[in-house]
């Protein structure tokens, strides 16, 4: 007999799972009324268990432990058959419709395959398969009454869900146009098509018995790595979704703490009398929190340096930009830059400026292009031009 892929590959693949599984449980217990999660970890169970039942090992290891001989043939397809109603509930849960809608399509799915659980193992029972087959077992059956037709209960079953799985999968992901969402839907596709794959692989294999051919290769070398192969793409078509949205706002957040930066370094030794400043360790702070902390911060800095700003400088550097070409909003943001580096510089020398009032008016606007307008030209020029009056005092 050909071997097919060692156990390690099938225990790998259901570690994936698993592991994907466990990391939704916090959730699950914080959302104890979540008919989407629970369906989602019900289906991540549910396949790591088919993958690490699937393993030739835990095969043999399960037809001692019963001592029944291939014991372990019904049980894997009833696995395999509870998988395809979870993934029929988890889309079905998961796509917008009515309550009620959903509600009695979900009932119906279970009812359905619960008695297909039902019809495998009767048919097991019914049937004879006295010599064990740890790879090979639908082939080696495939003629064998009860057993050929608990066979393809199982393959037709998880082909119907798979095939259903697929077009909803695909079809609402054609309704979206961006978005993790999309991408996990079209990585379940993906999946589900491994799946219809498999079963196709395996009916052929058992026709070409009926038919007394041998195409038994199908069953041992190709329907494992469609397995373990939609395994992996299915836990990540499930896990994007449910994690890109945080993915993604991190990521943003992160964004915006690197805008910040030149700001940062500019004005994080400006004291601030009266407010707040607290070091948040950031191996252990919430990237959305160490970004509210740097914005507040920043603003108690501009707040702290109004009394230093002049107008003259902002609206020279305005003046300025707008002669080489920039457009107004963009000029507005780099003068009040100009005019803050100025007044850093002004601070330490104790220069106050009458007129100071017109700062609070940008006060809450958007630190970020104020940030990047650091590294302006005009606002370096303007910087040296004023370094040495600043620093020399009044005139």
């Amino acid at each position: 007999m050909t071997s097919g892929p060692s156990d390690i590959v099938y225990y790998i693949s259901g570690s994936v799972l698993f592991l994907v599984c466990a990391l939704k449980i916090p959730a699950l217990v914080r959302r104890r009324n979540d008919a989407l999660l629970r369906a989602a970890i019900r289906l991540l169970f549910a396949g790591g268990c088919i993958m690490f039942l699937a393993a030739p090992d835990a095969i043999r290891a399960l037809n001692r432990l019963t001592g029944i001989t291939n014991f372990s043939a019904p049980v894997v397809y009833a696995t395999l058959t509870g998988y395809s109603a979870a993934s029929l509930l988890l889309i079905i849960n998961w796509r917008p419709a009515p309550p009620e809608q959903t509600r009695c399509i979900s009932r119906w799915c279970v009812t359905c395959y619960a008695a297909a659980i039902l019809i495998i193992f009767l048919l097991f029972w019914a049937g004879s398969a006295p010599v064990e087959q740890l790879t090979l077992f639908d082939a080696y059956y495939a003629n064998t009454p009860y057993i050929r037709e608990m066979i393809v209960t199982y393959l037709v079953a998880h082909g119907v869900a798979a095939t259903a799985s697929l077009i909803l999968c695909w079809r609402w992901s054609g309704q979206l146009t961006r978005g993790s969402l999309r991408i996990g839907l079209r990585l379940l596709a993906c999946a589900y098509l491994l799946h219809v794959s498999y079963d196709v692989a395996r009916l052929i294999a058992v026709a070409a018995r009926w038919a007394r051919h041998d195409l038994d290769f199908l069953i041992v070398q190709v329907t494992p790595r469609f397995a373990a192969l939609s395994a992996v793409v299915g836990a990540i078509g499930f896990t994007l979704p449910l994690v890109g949205p945080r993915v993604t706002e991190t990521v943003r957040v992160v964004r915006q703490l690197q805008q910040l930066n030149p700001l940062w370094r500019a004005l994080q030794h400006v004291p601030t009398p009266g407010a707040v400043r607290t070091t948040l360790p950031w191996w252990r702070t919430p990237p959305a929190v160490l970004l509210t902390s740097r914005k507040t911060a920043l603003y108690d800095a501009i707040l702290a340096l109004s009394p230093y700003c002049d107008p003259a400088i902002r609206e020279a550097a305005y003046q300025t930009l707008l002669h080489a070409g920039d457009n107004e909003a963009s000029a507005a943001v780099t003068a009040d830059a100009a005019m803050i580096l100025v007044a850093r510089k002004r601070q330490l020398t104790g220069l106050e400026n009458e007129d100071s009032a017109h700062l609070m008016a940008w006060r809450s606007q958007d630190l970020v292009p104020l940030s990047l307008a650091l590294a302006s030209p005009v606002v370096r020029n303007l910087h040296e031009h004023h370094r040495l009056h600043v620093e020399s005092g009044p005139s």
